[in-house]
């Protein structure tokens, strides 16, 4: 049993065992990273407070606009411990887990985000489930652009995680599509709780669309050997869904100071109720077309050929 536990344990970089150990180890480093960081970032963020005079232990804290910047911007700390996890116990440099000098595929990332939410938003205004009601009137643009930056470290915390230590560590021992499921169900549960705090249709179209939109990233990243273009995607996914549109980003019912006035009208599949559209019948649609297309341009390289 103890040398059961030192194969597995990720405080190594031990690659001696089964293909289904193996996995396991991935799995334990990527939530080892995950938690830790967690831990290290909300200390932080109480030294911050009772550094700035206030006492969280009788609820003097900031306000809800700043806790959500902290949080966001926060997720450095988790990707500082992915990148020290990389280099330190893996010993390998920061190219193997796909962060290339292949920079450039962000901003094809960030296109297709375009498209893809441009594409959902518009067959929801159609079907009368979203009203677009003008541009927000003294609009707080300094919010806006630090909350995308703080979307931009989210985004690519969780790609370094999901599609950087877990993809690209299995895809080497195992197939492409084990890969591909194991780093999407770690990608998952993560949004399990927001997923389901409304009713139950909404958590299960929200989940098939984390699977369809995990697809996207993995095969993304695989066509472009780069996390760089799923970074991209994945940071103005939320940035745009958020700071541009002002519609629900993963059930957070926050309201926000966007660019754009856009509104759900009453809840229903098609808008996503409490979740939002990542839990709407029109993003499944789009996102599934959108797999098989980036699936048929890069199918050679996503199937190794």
């Amino acid at each position: 049993m103890k040398q059961l536990l030192k194969k597995i344990s990720p405080f190594n970089n031990s690659a001696d065992m089964t293909v289904s150990l193996f996995v396991i180890k991935k799995i334990l480093a990527f939530w080892l990273c995950y938690i830790a960081g967690l831990f290290l970032a909300e200390g932080l963020v109480i030294l911050l407070h009772f550094a700035l005079g206030k006492n969280m232990l009788v609820g003097d804290v900031f306000d809800a606009g700043t806790i959500t910047l902290i949080t966001y911007y926060g997720y450095i700390v988790i990707a500082g411990i992915a990148l020290l996890y990389w280099k330190i116990v893996e010993k390998k440099p920061l190219s193997t887990m796909g962060l290339s000098k292949r920079f450039d595929t962000y901003f094809i990332g960030i296109a297709i985000s375009i498209f893809l939410l441009t594409l959902s938003v518009a067959i929801i205004v159609m079907t009368r489930n979203i009203k677009y009601q003008g541009i927000f009137e003294n609009a707080d643009f300094l919010r806006v652009i630090l909350l995308t930056g703080g979307f931009i470290i989210q985004g690519a915390t969780e790609e370094i995680l999901c599609r950087g230590i877990v993809l690209h560590a299995l895809k080497e021992r195992t197939s492409l599509a084990t890969a591909m499921i194991v780093s999407t169900i770690l990608f998952i549960l993560p949004h399990w709780s927001s997923l389901f705090a409304g009713e139950m249709i909404y958590g299960v179209i929200g989940v098939i669309n984390l699977i369809l939109i995990s697809i996207i990233f993995s095969f993304l990243t695989v066509c472009f050997k780069s996390i760089w273009a799923a970074c991209g995607l994945h940071s103005f996914w939320n940035a745009i869904l958020y700071c541009v549109l002002g519609l629900n980003l993963s059930g957070n019912e926050e309201t926000v100071t966007a660019i754009f006035k856009m509104q759900s009208v009453g809840d229903n599949i098609w808008n996503g109720g409490i979740y939002g559209i990542e839990a709407s019948a029109a993003t499944t649609i789009v996102l599934a077309f959108a797999v098989v297309l980036i699936y048929i341009l890069g199918r050679r390289r996503i199937n190794g050929e």
